[in-house]
């Protein structure tokens, strides 16, 4: 295409280090998606509205469908995918393990979203109210459930990593 060019993007994805030559104008979900493979970031709205495609750069949530790749080159990140498993042996982060045990979702299209909402809603405030959740959980659209098992899985989630 005329007047377009390529930029290298060397990122780190969920540990593991890339550096992949992509259009300048390529969005992080799409780098995400397409020359990863990581399909478990979502596309939504491309607007920032829906939040299924939000994910951890250097340990802050961003919604990847408004940051360039080019912009994350230098940056770690983390998909749903990348969430660590615990010594329970199920693979699962305990977060996506409340999502299980509280029937969080219905669909699942908003829910790696919404677990990577819940993982920077946690690491910013431990210990939140029902209030507070939902308050967290504001920019993150759910069509299916009415949000109530997305907050109580989020509560579960908060008191089991503060036994933790």
């Amino acid at each position: 295409m005329a007047g377009s060019r390529d930029v290298t993007v060397e990122v780190t994805v969920n540990g593991a280090p890339h550096a992949i030559e992509v259009p300048a104008r390529t969005l992080l979900v799409h780098f995400l998606r397409d020359r990863l493979r990581l399909t478990g970031t979502h596309v939504g709205c491309d607007t920032t509205q829906c939040g299924a495609c939000t994910v951890a750069m250097d340990g802050v949530a961003v919604k990847s469908c408004t940051v360039l790749a080019a912009q994350a080159s230098g940056h770690e990140i983390t998909t749903i995918e990348g969430l660590a498993a615990d010594d329970s042996g199920d693979g699962l982060h305990p977060i996506q393990r409340a999502f299980q045990e509280e029937h969080g979702l219905q669909c699942g299209y908003c829910t790696p979203g919404m677990v990577m909402a819940i993982r920077q809603l946690l690491a910013d405030n431990p210990d939140p109210t029902e209030a507070e959740v939902r308050h967290g959980l504001n920019g993150n659209i759910c069509r299916c459930t009415g949000y109530q098992n997305i907050v109580a899985a989020a509560l579960a989630a908060a008191a089991h990593l503060r036994e933790a």
